[in-house]
């Protein structure tokens, strides 16, 4: 006696950037808008690189995690480095400005915890200019919609 069964093949939805492809590419838009107004503001890449890896480790996203650790080390960043930014407060591993860029990073990204915000204490960003602070705050806000993508779509980070 043969048993006939059933298979079924789950197919995972399009990612959220092939659906509405018009608002991924504002997203990618502003992405670009971020970027020039941190180089005309004097930041470096690197700058942008913890503000991605800090914010991608708080939402765990681990697409936008291993991209922006390979950035980081393309720009020059060390993976020993790299492997202490979720500690960063506890090391002496970064200057003045990258400790800012990542107080604003999880500021934005922590938006909702009013015990570990710090947006209303300006002296917490001492070292950066008020137009460097809306450019982190920008690109922290940016990556935490990419993150936001990512997550959603279910992808499958493989090595």
């Amino acid at each position: 006696m043969t048993i006939a069964t059933a298979t079924t093949t789950a197919t995972r939805p399009a990612p959220l950037s092939e659906a509405l492809p018009n608002a991924f590419k504002g997203l990618l838009a502003q992405a670009m808008a971020v970027k020039a107004a941190a180089e005309a503001a004097g930041l470096t890449p690197i700058i942008g690189d913890l503000v991605h890896i800090r914010a991608s480790q708080i939402n765990g996203c681990a697409h936008c995690l291993r991209m922006h650790v390979n950035e980081a080390i393309a720009h020059g960043d060390s993976a020993g480095r790299l492997a202490l930014v979720s500690v960063w407060r506890d090391t002496a591993y970064f200057t003045p400005v990258e400790q800012a860029a990542l107080r604003i990073a999880e500021d934005i990204t922590l938006i909702a915890d009013p015990l570990t915000r710090t947006t209303t204490n300006r002296e917490a960003y001492a070292p950066l200019t008020e137009a460097q602070i809306a450019v982190i705050q920008w690109d922290a806000m940016v990556i935490n919609s990419f993150n936001r993508l990512a997550i959603s779509s279910d992808p499958v980070v493989a090595p």
